[in-house]
């Protein structure tokens, strides 16, 4: 993958985040909250976080001082 194309799977996954998030408080607070949905979606939040985590650190130049 180009470096162009990193930092858009990185913004997309980062909004994929976000939108997880969102969801994960909507169950959470919903009166018939299904607690395995709820779970599969913090997994999946997890995992997106560690896939951000490994672009983010490929496009970060190392410094050397």
């Amino acid at each position: 993958m180009t470096e162009t194309e990193l930092i858009k799977r990185l913004a997309a996954l980062e909004t994929e985040h976000r939108d997880l998030d969102i969801a994960i408080r909507v169950l959470e607070n919903s009166d018939g909250s299904n607690q395995l949905q709820v779970a599969r979606l913090k997994k999946r939040k997890l995992n997106l976080r560690d896939q951000i985590a490994i672009i983010a650190d490929y496009l970060t130049p190392d410094i050397i001082a």
